[in-house]
């Protein structure tokens, strides 16, 4: 069953979207609040796909809650809901470890697949642990099988868009990859959102990976285009 948790504070949009992810075929448990999320959360020992969390909550925000939630799970897929439309809010976002972000007001197909795009993305993560490949790239080698990342044999705390990208690069070292590309290869052909969430995703990654993420060495800028990985 395609688990989610959804919090939000406002009843009327969260019985909204909790009418409209059911029909879609979800098992949605909803909470009312950031507090109620994290209980909620710990307390099915975080069974879940998919967590919807509103960013303006009384108590513990949305930001806070994605925030532990990363820390307790990295193969969580996690959506933040947003009433402002700045781009600082959709950054804070996705620095803190979520996957994907929609802007209030959202129609209930934009919602749904926006959904289903980042539960095929944690399905397709759980059946490639079946796989025992591994790929070497000078300090690093990743591990797809355990869904793993080591640069110089110390573990790298990765979420699951974090790994997907890494591994794409991976796959196709000194390759310059357009933004598109790999938000088309990440986040599916039919992804609502914007493009700038693949140039987040890699300020985040440089921050774990690079020495000095201001100079990176590994996870390159083709200016005017994207970006590749320098195999060293």
């Amino acid at each position: 069953m395609k688990r989610i948790l959804v919090a939000e504070d406002e009843d009327a949009i969260r019985d909204f979207v909790v009418i409209n992810l059911k029909r879609a075929g979800y098992d949605v448990t909803d909470v009312p609040n950031g507090t109620e999320a994290l209980r909620v959360f710990q307390e099915n020992g975080g069974q879940f796909d998919i967590a919807l969390l509103d960013v303006m909550m009384p108590g513990l925000d949305g930001f806070t809650v994605c925030k532990k939630i990363r820390e307790q799970s990295s193969t969580i897929g996690i959506i933040m809901l947003s009433a402002k439309s700045q781009e600082m809010d959709k950054v804070n976002g996705l620095m803190l470890g979520a996957d994907d972000y929609v802007t209030k007001p959202f129609s209930p197909s934009e919602l749904v697949a926006r959904v289903d795009a980042i539960h095929r993305r944690v399905t397709m993560a759980a059946a490639q642990t079946e796989q025992s490949n591994i790929i070497t790239s000078g300090p690093f080698v990743l591990n797809l099988k355990s869904r793993a990342l080591t640069k110089d044999n110390s573990p790298i705390d990765l979420t699951q868009v974090e790994f997907q990208i890494i591994e794409y690069f991976m796959k196709n070292p000194n390759t310059a990859l357009e933004r598109s590309d790999i938000l088309n290869k990440v986040w599916g052909d039919n992804y609502f959102g914007d493009v700038k969430i693949v140039d987040v995703n890699i300020r985040r990654l440089r921050m774990k990976i690079e020495e000095d993420p201001s100079n990176p060495q590994f996870l390159l800028t083709v200016w005017g285009f994207g970006y590749k990985w320098n195999q060293q």
